[in-house]
């Protein structure tokens, strides 16, 4: 994304902020999959087909939403510590360079 300010806003207000409305679109979908998943349904595929996601985009949506749950959860169980923001903002520039995958 490349903006800090962006990100920000979307974390405070998804609807009023910047993002392009097909993102928007997936992240309304993730919150539900956060919040509500046995309630989902092949309905709710509808909106993210016609933003314009793909079955691989949705699945990989609702993998990284669990596994991020999973881990966070792990992390509070087993007593690690948080990352610092300072931590935060220097694994996601490692991230946005180099993706998820170490080679």
């Amino acid at each position: 994304m490349g903006d800090e300010k962006l990100v920000w806003s979307v974390l405070r207000d998804l609807e009023g902020s910047a993002l392009p409305e097909k993102e928007k679109v997936l992240f309304r979908f993730v919150s539900k999959v956060n919040k509500q998943s046995p309630s989902i349904t092949a309905a709710d595929m509808e909106p993210l087909h016609e933003a314009g996601w793909d079955d691989e985009a949705i699945y990989y949506a609702i993998t990284v939403c669990a596994l991020f749950n999973f881990y966070n959860r792990w992390i509070d169980a087993s007593g690690v510590h948080a990352l610092s923001e300072e931590g935060h903002r220097i694994g996601g520039k490692r991230t946005a360079a180099h993706g998820y995958v170490r080679k």
